[in-house]
């Protein structure tokens, strides 16, 4: 199994969504963040005085699929959240060793 955490732009997120559940995968985690990459932040202007934003609003989304699945989720997410500009985002793909339902019981591939 893996778990796969992706940091998007925030109007990506229903594209995002509908192309994991294009994919077959019915359940994710959607956590609002904030942070900054390459881009560093940028400046805006509010009331003449400008100042300097370091944190960028993103969404993170996270999904935890099995092996087979893995590489499809990764490549939807990438097609769905891309626009070439900068801040775009990252994907992070890391590996599982046990999932457990808390409400029957189960566990691993049944509890996904």
């Amino acid at each position: 199994m893996k778990k796969i955490e992706a940091v998007i732009k925030p109007f990506k997120l229903d594209e995002v969504r509908e192309a994991l559940s294009e994919v077959g995968i019915a359940g994710l985690t959607v956590t609002e963040v904030k942070g900054f990459g390459r881009q560093k932040g940028h400046t805006e202007l509010y009331r003449g005085a400008e100042y300097v934003v370091d944190f960028l609003p993103k969404i993170k989304v996270e999904v935890v699929v099995g092996d087979e699945l893995a590489e499809q989720a990764v490549e939807a997410i990438v097609k769905a959240a891309r626009t070439g500009k900068i801040g775009d985002g990252k994907i992070f793909v890391m590996p599982v060793e046990q999932v457990v339902r808390i409400r029957t019981g189960e566990t691993d591939e049944a509890a996904i």
